[in-house]
């Protein structure tokens, strides 16, 4: 088959059935598990309410108008992030390869966290719960039911964590061995998610329905339980009351963007992924403060359930609240768990908190594992489907492929991988995507071009705000959040363990594992463009120049469709033919 046959014979790219399941898929995506762990953390140790100060300036500048980019450029070229950002720059087309790479290297370790809740889930219906008290097989001498200041003595659910379900090691040189229990469930998981995925976005968008929709249920229902508990009033107070002091610390404000970034997900490729599925005049604007102000509400809504928790805690243990907040896996799997064991129902309340994470898990989850399908489909549509036969059967060795690359995740040493992997990935990884990415279509690629693109789909042009936040406000606070990353880069630790250096150095092999691409895009551009060196830079950065040797070749020539927006070929283009210097996406 030639290349142009290819063009002519590339299926309709399907969309979403109704225009709100994309939505509800954008919501799910951008809420998981941080807002539920991570923000409420952050608000108290950043100054209680004062923290939501940076936070909305934050979503106001950064989030918003990001998002807004990146759904418009999915939308525009209908295509995953790797061809659209080589369509955009092709000098940067390496970073659409590393958001492929950096949710595909999350998706193998965030299932372990969807692996835990589904094993609380199941002790859950125990009765009485197993991290109740301390007359367990698996308790030491020093388990006490309360908590206490104590470094000698550990709770029970703090001992059900460790010495129960994960049995971990000593530390990352000490393997272990694997999990059954996990390794099964870590299975039943990917399961899970293959049957909510496995047929593209007709069987996601049916899915998020649930997923993105029932933990709002719970959270509420949580949240009326709560608050009527003694000393609840307490914990919201340490929660919100502002210590304005912290807004003097950079580090507040640093903090406050990086969870904008990593909550709303950007720079991961996955909420542009699923963008490429919308219909061609769907109004984006809608979608983007949809999106982001739902996920910066979830965010506060979880902080008022876990802190009214806390402050019940505090009360009946006589401690001080900061001494129950920690940060992580340890916020829901430890902390909150041994709240549950005091209220009343504790069961019932056990069984919608942790069916609750495990539908956060999952929409977020299929977000990554769909960055990676859509991104290979779109590369090697033919080469996939002469081999596979089905679109269903390569979405399962995509997601059998990550299932066996978790298995470490699931061994007696699962804690100190998983960790290492989140630290060098969520934190060193994603802030220089986020800027390359920054760069790439609001410098490289122009604001000029992408409100043409907008123009083009919705009829109206981005205002004046959004152009600002494009041009200026978005890159410089990007780059200046990457410069104090840097700065303010600590190696990862699990609890008081360190990791030894030969761990950190597997951590940064991680984190280039997605990085590395970047610089490896520019070279091969370079490489291949004609023309003198001069020449070779001028023509990368010059939206469409790759398109003779890419698939996308039909956006750039040729009409749209107007029902549909799909490119309209007409036979005598050819693919090698030089793009115009003003062609859009």
């Amino acid at each position: 088959m030639t290349q142009a046959a290819d063009m002519e014979q590339q299926p309709i790219r399907p969309t979403w059935s109704r225009q709100i399941e994309f939505t509800l898929a954008g919501i799910g995506c951008a809420v998981g598990l941080g807002n539920v762990w991570r923000f409420p953390y952050l608000c108290y140790r950043s100054g209680g309410g004062a923290f939501l100060v940076p936070y909305l300036l934050m979503l106001v500048v950064l989030g918003v108008p990001l998002l807004y980019m990146e759904l418009i450029v999915g939308q525009y070229t209908r295509r995953g992030p790797v061809h659209a950002l080589a369509n955009v720059c092709p000098l940067l087309k390496g970073v659409g390869i590393a958001s492929v790479a950096i949710s595909f290297i999350m998706c193998t370790y965030y299932n372990l966290v969807i692996t835990w809740a589904l094993y609380y889930l199941f002790s859950s219906f125990q009765s009485p719960l197993p991290w109740q008290n301390c007359n367990n097989t698996w308790n030491t001498q020093n388990c006490t039911s309360h908590v206490t200041n104590s470094s000698y003595s550990s709770t029970a659910s703090q001992e059900f964590f460790k010495y129960k379900m994960l049995q971990q090691t000593g530390g990352v040189d000490e393997a272990g061995l694997i999990r059954w229990e996990l390794f099964l469930i870590l299975l039943l998981a990917w399961i899970i998610i293959y049957f909510c995925i496995f047929k593209g976005v007709k069987s996601t968008g049916k899915v998020v329905y649930f997923t993105a929709l029932f933990p709002y249920i719970i959270l509420i229902a949580l949240l009326i339980n709560n608050v009527q508990l003694p000393g609840a009033l307490a914990g919201i107070t340490f929660f919100i009351v502002p210590d304005w002091n912290m807004l003097l610390s950079v580090e507040v404000w640093v903090n406050a963007a990086a969870q904008i970034f990593n909550s709303i997900g950007i720079g991961f490729g996955s909420l542009l992924a699923m963008s490429s599925y919308n219909s061609f005049n769907n109004n984006v604007l809608k979608d983007t403060l949809t999106i982001a102000i739902i996920n910066s509400l979830t965010s506060l809504l979880a902080g008022f359930v876990i802190f009214s928790a806390f402050g019940y805690m505090s009360h009946l243990q006589g401690i001080p609240i900061s001494d129950l907040a920690v940060d992580g896996p340890g916020l829901v799997f430890v902390v909150y768990p041994q709240a549950f064991s005091n209220m009343p129902v504790s069961q019932l309340w056990a069984v919608m908190f942790f069916f609750m994470l495990l539908c956060l898990g999952l929409d977020s989850e299929f977000a990554m594992v769909e960055v990676m399908v859509t991104s290979l489909m779109d590369e090697f549509y033919y080469k996939l489907i002469r081999f596979f036969k089905r679109k269903e059967l390569f979405v399962l060795a995509v997601c059998g492929a990550a299932a066996i690359l978790g298995i470490p995740c699931v061994m007696q040493v699962g804690i100190y991988v998983f960790q290492l992997m989140d630290h060098y990935t969520a934190i060193v990884s994603i802030m220089f995507l986020a800027f390359f990415e920054v760069i790439a279509i609001c410098w490289c690629y122009g604001v000029t071009r992408l409100s043409d693109n907008l123009e083009e789909m919705t009829g109206k042009r981005a205002n004046l705000f959004f152009r600002v936040c494009w041009l200026i406000v978005a890159p410089v606070l990007v780059g200046v959040i990457l410069v104090f990353s840097i700065i303010q880069f600590k190696p990862a630790r699990y609890e008081d363990y360190v990791f030894p250096p030969w761990a950190q150095g597997v951590g940064w092999l991680i984190a280039m594992g997605s990085i590395i691409w970047i610089p490896l895009g520019a070279v091969h551009t370079l490489w291949v463009l004609p023309g003198s060196f001069i020449q070779k830079l001028k023509l990368s950065i010059t939206p469409g120049t790759l398109d003779g040797k890419s698939k996308m070749a039909y956006y750039e020539r040729g009409g749209r469709d107007a029902n549909t927006g799909l490119a309209v070929i007409s036979s005598d283009i050819h693919l090698t033919e030089k793009p115009p210097l003003q062609t859009h996406l």
